[in-house]
């Protein structure tokens, strides 16, 4: 720490100085995250020492955040408004985490909690999780020290399940499946799921992070929410393609059981206890999520979904015109694409022409993300240097 402070200008130079290192999302076609939408960047702005870690001290903020889990609730037919038109403490609750891993994390907590409490007797527990899942997954083994055993996935990339069946014993206590898994966009049969872990007796946890803002506006419907009845818990990230700022991740359950049993004591704030894994949480992403959500309406996430698949669409034509074709045909805006010695592909990518895109480890591909920060030109730019790439291998 210097003895002497800075002048604003000169912070402000350096600042500039180490964002101008940073990736603009130009030419990026590996992450999951994109620009937020503006109107987030404001309202972020606008709340930026909000903490709804105390919520006492921030009740607007905080009406925000039950705001967006009553939307979220709705987008994905939590079974109390299904029912009834509201909210019942006994039914749907949820709150803001700061994305996935949180989302994933407490779950798998929540799980363990609830069945130490249901069955005492299992000392051991084990949860089954398909082969394709998010490496926080590997965080939780390690945090809870739980067995994660993973299942096998069919020739469509999805989860097997016979093997998730092979895999499941007395000591297991719930069940993951993934809605628009990382690699692959691809959705597991969690209608199958839901009835396995209903008869077996099962929690069942869907990591919809990505896919929570784009299987419900797509074409063709695949059933991933709260109308299965054996789904007790979902997690999904408005930083993702709901276009909030980051940290905007969100963890939903059907039951209020799940939030009792994630409670400690908190005797110096303005809360009796608390249930969120983080103790100080942004407010300010609250407010974000909450405008952009009420900003674009199911119209609006509509129109960002359909436009992804647009270039989804235009990026695997283009790329069959080469030669090249998807290891599946994309059920959302991922892509993974066969071509020769891909990890060399990917490496002059981005050496050569300053592409960003990631690898599908089994088996090797590219993996191409479509977001709404990607234009038709970048598409038609980048299958021309794909084709000059491979030309010279």
């Amino acid at each position: 720490m210097n003895e002497q402070g800075l002048s604003e200008k000169e912070v402000l130079s350096l600042l500039k100085e180490a964002k101008s290192e940073d990736t603009d999302y130009y030419r990026v076609l590996s992450s999951m995250c994109t620009h937020p939408h503006p109107i987030g960047v404001e309202a972020h702005s606008l709340f930026i020492e909000a903490n709804l870690g105390d919520l006492g001290l921030f009740p607007g903020t905080h009406g925000f955040e039950k705001e967006v889990i009553s939307m979220l609730g709705e987008l994905l037919h939590a079974p109390s408004l299904r029912d009834s038109g509201k909210f019942s403490d006994a039914e749907f609750c949820g709150y803001l985490t700061t994305g996935g891993t949180e989302s994933n994390i407490q779950a798998i907590r929540a799980m363990k909690n609830l069945s130490a409490q249901r069955k005492p007797r299992i000392t051991n527990p084990n949860i089954v999780i398909p082969d394709s899942a998010h490496f926080s997954f590997d965080k939780i083994a390690n945090m809870l020290g739980m067995e994660i055993r993973r299942a096998a996935l069919d020739s469509e990339f999805r989860v097997d399940l016979a093997s998730v069946e092979k895999l499941t014993d007395e000591n297991t206590i719930g069940l993951v499946g993934i809605a628009g898994n990382t690699e692959f966009g691809q959705v597991d049969p969690i209608e199958d799921l839901s009835e396995l872990a209903l008869e077996k007796d099962l929690f069942l946890h869907i990591d919809a992070a990505f896919g929570g803002f784009v299987i419900p506006f797509l074409e063709k419907a695949y059933p991933f929410d709260f109308k299965l009845p054996g789904v007790t818990s979902i997690a999904i990230d408005p930083h993702k393609m709901g276009l909030s700022t980051i940290p905007s991740g969100a963890l939903l359950f059907r039951s209020h059981n799940f939030i009792d049993s994630l409670q400690v004591k908190t005797p110096y704030l303005t809360t009796k206890s608390q249930f969120t894994l983080t103790g100080t949480r942004s407010g300010a992403a609250a407010a974000a999520t909450y405008a952009v959500i009420k900003h674009l309406g199911r119209e609006g996430y509509r129109k960002n979904v359909e436009f992804c698949m647009e270039l989804t669409e235009k990026l695997v034509k283009g790329a069959k015109q080469l030669g090249f074709s998807p290891l599946l045909d994309p059920v959302m805006n991922v892509v993974a694409l066969s071509v020769p010695e891909p990890d060399l592909v990917r490496e002059q990518l981005h050496e050569k022409f300053g592409w960003n895109v990631s690898i599908v480890r089994n088996p090797r591909a590219l993996r191409i993300v479509l977001m709404p920060h990607t234009t038709i030109q970048d598409i038609e730019e980048f299958l021309k240097d794909l084709k000059k790439i491979v030309a010279e291998l």
